[in-house]
């Protein structure tokens, strides 16, 4: 073509929480037995069933002829003060139904978040980075994501000293993102690690982006605060959905929540920009919107919640138990969420192996092997032909450390058990332990 029309951050947009799923179809193909699949974070996927109270909200709500129209752009009136409300009934930062916006899904409203920033313009992340946003930001820099550390050998907390650093040495930088509780790690940040990140966004006049999709999943007695609570006059956006709470990842439902534009110039334009960019595509889903005053406030929700928190706990708990069996990696008990991130203390060296018995398995994942340039991916590719399970490389999360993040949603005892106990195995299978007894 006579001009080069590819967007200058095309390179940057990776997800290998899909990608790895085209790897494990082909070895299904070829094994005739099915992946255990630990890539993606679909709680119905795994077998949760949604409660029949729920079914019933939303059966009724599509009766109505009105869930079948448009929505306002910025979402429907009546959710919007449902949750203005529910924000506000915590304390700190006090909002209006004009700071919400609802999007299609929380991935559309994180694309919008990067995408209207001007491109000098940095947003610095987690590193594990969750795809999504490392991805996006990136992609509208046309250059590499700039991240900050989280420490696997302190329960993954920030590494406080090098977000300041950074902060202080690159003027690019103009937010900051905050995942809490976070994926793909677990962890659950406490208040005392979040105001110190707020106190350095408002030392260098930068506002927060917080994911807090999570935010109602937390257990083990973690102390969390959302961000509204200790946000104090900083300008920031929170990122909320239904996806994993009721959960309902296909009806692509989230929504932004903005605290303190009014008080600065330039972060107000830009939320605008970003409800003007909403604006062109009309409106979010109507469906879901209309239902979630009625899920979230039923007086069922509260316990069925904390039911669902208490499962993530068990299997949490089981999960650090197995893997406490293996020795060359790091494991952290999630807090929150339903992710596990596993980290290989010892060095990978690029003879290890997993035994593969099915000839035609064995040779797909040796012609994968030459363009394999991480050591871990190689062990994921080798898990799935060994063993069928398919969990996704850590080094895709935009970070130099080596291991893997699986999930804690299997609803059966004996397979998650099963699932479990063959990557423990596996792991020491490829680091050249004995095998488990």
């Amino acid at each position: 073509m006579r001009r080069n029309i590819v967007h200058i951050g095309a390179g940057e947009l990776s997800y290998e929480i899909r990608q790895i799923a085209e790897v494990a179809g082909r070895i299904q193909k070829l094994s005739g037995e099915p992946i255990r699949w630990e890539n993606i974070g679909d709680p119905v996927q795994k077998g949760e069933r949604i409660p029949d109270w729920i079914k019933a909200i939303i059966a009724e709500a599509v009766q109505e002829d009105s869930t079948y129209a448009y929505s306002p752009t910025r979402g429907l009136l009546g959710t919007r003060e449902f949750l203005a409300e529910r924000c506000n009934r915590r304390g700190g930062a006090q909002i209006t139904p004009d700071d919400i916006i609802f999007f299609n899904g929380l991935g559309d409203a994180v694309n919008k978040v990067y995408y209207m920033l001007r491109r000098e313009a940095r947003v610095i992340g987690p590193s594990p980075a969750y795809p999504t946003h490392s991805s996006a930001e990136a992609a509208h820099a046309g250059y590499a994501p700039i991240t900050y550390r989280l420490d696997p050998a302190n329960n993954w907390m920030p590494d406080l000293d090098e977000l300041r650093n950074k902060v202080r040495y690159n003027d690019s930088i103009a937010g900051i993102l905050i995942i809490n509780p976070d994926n793909p790690t677990g962890a659950v940040f406490p208040r005392d690690v979040i105001l110190e990140m707020i106190a350095i966004a408002r030392e260098f006049d930068l506002f927060i982006v917080a994911d807090e999709i999570y935010m109602n999943m937390v257990f083990d007695e973690a102390e969390h605060a959302p961000i509204s609570q200790v946000i104090g006059d900083v300008p920031a956006i929170s990122l909320k959905g239904i996806s994993k709470e009721i959960p309902w990842p296909g009806a692509r439902c989230g929504w932004m929540e903005v605290y303190n534009q009014g008080s600065h110039r330039i972060f107000q334009t830009y939320i605008k920009s970003i409800l003007d960019a909403k604006m062109l595509e009309v409106c979010s889903t109507t469906l879901p919107q209309t239902v979630i005053p009625r899920i979230l406030g039923h007086e069922r929700y509260p316990a069925w919640q904390r039911s669902r928190n208490e499962f993530f706990q068990k299997r949490a708990r089981r999960a650090a138990e197995i893997f406490a069996q293996c020795p060359g990696v790091i494991v952290n008990p999630p807090s929150g969420a339903f992710y596990l991130s596993v980290v290989f203390t010892q060095d990978l060296k690029s003879e290890m192996r997993l035994e593969i018995a099915n000839p035609d398995v064995r040779e797909y994942v040796s012609s994968l092997r030459p363009n394999v340039t991480r050591d871990d991916q190689r062990f994921v590719y080798d898990l799935l032909g060994s063993r069928n399970i398919c969990v996704v490389p850590l080094s895709s999360f935009v970070t130099e450390l080596q291991g893997f993040r699986c999930t804690l949603l299997e609803r059966d005892d004996q397979r998650f058990d099963e699932i479990y106990l063959g990557i423990a195995d596996a792991i020491r299978e490829f680091l050249g332990a004995p095998a488990l007894a």
